[in-house]
């Protein structure tokens, strides 16, 4: 499942269902009007309640993205995300992070996570996943 104009790539890594430790999963999207292809590289794992994916190609100078699952209660888990990313080109690319990039960034983690909440709190996980 992409969102936002992104696609899956197909070349050497996974496009659908879980991902598990030392997966790869690649991308391509449209940011900017600028065309982008990002792999990530699950680096740790500890199923169900954590994993990490950190970008190992793409325009980022570094890009490290957490989930961690909590059971608050038998129907209901909560999601945190920890995203970090720093962008090439020192002064410049700072000055674009602070005034664009982090709000951007915030916006599409925020839309992934809610057609992520629809699907699952929907029948939509079944198709997804094999059971």
């Amino acid at each position: 499942m992409f969102i936002g104009g992104e696609a899956g790539v197909a070349e050497s890594s996974i496009t659908s269902g879980l991902v598990d430790l030392g997966q790869r999963v690649s991308w391509r999207a449209k940011h900017f009007a600028i065309r982008q292809r990002l792999t990530s590289e699950i680096a740790a794992m500890d199923r169900p309640v954590y994993f990490q994916d950190t970008m190992i190609q793409g325009h980022f100078h570094f890009m490290q993205h957490d989930h961690v699952f909590r059971t608050l209660s038998p129907d209901v888990t909560q999601m945190e995300d920890v995203f970090r990313f720093a962008v090439p080109l020192p002064l410049l690319g700072r000055l674009a992070e602070i005034v664009l990039l982090r709000r951007y960034m915030q916006n599409l983690l925020r839309e992934r996570n809610a057609v992520l909440k629809e699907i699952a709190e929907s029948d939509d996980w079944q198709r997804l996943l094999p059971l």
